[in-house]
């Protein structure tokens, strides 16, 4: 049987909208694949760098988380509240531990909460629709717990069909086929 010849023409081209949809997966997945990781680490660097702040002296938001908690003085609270913030970032650095900086963050949140509450004169030039320096750094706070929340979930893959970055299929092995 005779070998079909080798064709000399180059191979079609693909149309303009699958190359552009082969590069956005591409763009994508190193997004994802660098993203996370960057994201953790920039996270802990400012953390770390908050918190060390307090103990040199320097007043940031959470003094005003201090001055609102009864536990104990200022002088105290501030860089205890220091130490929590290095606490955090340095549990951020290492994956084995993020469920433990997002802890560390979740005790933290209520009195940030409790600050935006009992002192809204300091927090808010217009309740609350205009925060104050102070009131924006508290309700930072917030952001960076959904940030960490975010990093949190690439800790264990989730167990639910979600459809990847990386692809269009669904990711769990075990989802149930779906009707067409």
């Amino acid at each position: 049987m005779p070998q079909p010849k080798p064709s000399s023409k180059p191979a079609p081209r693909a149309p303009a909208r699958e190359r552009l949809h082969h590069i956005d997966r591409r763009i994508v997945r190193w997004m994802h694949h660098v993203g996370h990781p960057l994201h953790r680490v920039m996270l802990a660097v400012f953390f770390i760098w908050l918190g060390l702040l307090k103990q040199f002296g320097y007043q940031t938001g959470s003094s005003l988380i201090a001055s609102t908690i009864y536990f104990g003085s200022p002088e105290i609270m501030v860089p205890l509240l220091g130490w929590w913030e290095v606490a955090i970032g340095a549990t951020l650095l290492f994956p084995a531990t993020i469920r433990v900086s997002i802890a560390l963050m979740a005790v933290r949140l209520p009195g940030t909460l409790l600050a935006l509450i009992l002192k809204p004169e300091v927090c808010f030039e217009i309740v609350p629709l205009a925060p104050t320096t102070a009131g924006q750094y508290l309700i930072k706070d917030f952001m960076l717990f959904s940030a960490a929340m975010v990093i949190g979930s690439t800790v264990t893959p989730a167990r639910t069909p979600t459809t990847s970055p990386t692809t269009d299929a669904t990711t769990d092995a075990d989802a149930p086929a779906r009707s067409p």
